[in-house]
């Protein structure tokens, strides 16, 4: 039996498709629309539609813009994996670098895939992780294989002779994405704590939590990760370097 039979013997699987862009979401959805084993069962442009729909539906697969207003793709994964979802999450960014898809697969997605992917290769990679697979880098992974490969990931960045590599690249809680989200703003320690109702040693706690899980020095150093990789929002605030 050819791969191409394989897929049709099997149930059509369900595609939740989430990107704040309706030109690109479009074009996503015109992918698919030619796939007869692949069914787009509904779209969102935010991270709130993406937990909303996929708890309502629970398509097989989501595939997630990582830079979204509000709730970001990586936060939405995140809570995914601790909602125990089966949903598997493909993630799409505009920004590829080796630390964004150690975030991404950290944070529990199936796969993660630039933005100028070919749609052959998508469609592909939606197969395989409907499957149970995981698709990162060009390669196909089982559970086993993507921990083998993430902690080497890991170990290539920060060095073998990082304490504890298993610091880095792990998903930031919502409250250290909040927190992350004030400092793109400017706020400095005392202003956040202020906003957020919590005492100033306490931010400072998250803020050390937050550099050590980026592997970054200081915050202006955080602010600029996260801009960059589609984290939060930029506004017309600068950012400064109070503690």
């Amino acid at each position: 039996m050819s791969e191409d039979q394989a897929y049709d013997a099997l149930p059509k699987i369900t595609l939740l498709i989430v990107d704040d862009h309706p030109v690109f979401r479009q074009g996503l959805l015109n992918i698919f629309l030619t796939e007869d084993d692949i069914e787009v069962i509904a779209e969102g442009d935010n991270g709130e539609d993406a937990l909303r729909l996929v708890r309502a539906l629970q398509p097989d697969v989501l595939l997630l813009d990582i830079n979204l207003p509000g709730i970001n793709g990586l936060q939405v994964t995140s809570r995914l994996k601790t909602d125990h979802s089966t949903t598997a999450v493909v993630l799409l960014t505009a920004y590829d670098d080796m630390e964004q898809v150690l975030h991404a697969m950290r944070s529990g997605g199936a796969a993660y895939c630039p933005k100028d992917i070919e749609p052959e290769l998508l469609v592909d990679t939606v197969r395989k992780v409907a499957r149970g697979y995981y698709v990162v880098g060009g390669k196909v992974f089982n559970y086993d294989g993507l921990k083998e490969w993430l902690d080497a990931g890991v170990e290539a960045i920060t060095g073998p002779y990082m304490v504890d590599p298993g610091e880095h690249f792990v998903p930031l809680s919502p409250r250290e994405m909040e927190i992350l989200q004030f400092v793109t703003q400017g706020k400095s320690n005392k202003e956040i704590a202020r906003s957020l109702g919590i005492s100033h040693q306490t931010v400072k706690n998250h803020m050390t939590s937050i550099l050590k899980k980026l592997d970054v020095r200081d915050r202006t150093q955080a602010a600029v990760y996260a801009l960059r990789r589609g984290w939060v929002r930029a506004s017309n605030e600068q950012v400064d370097d109070q503690e």
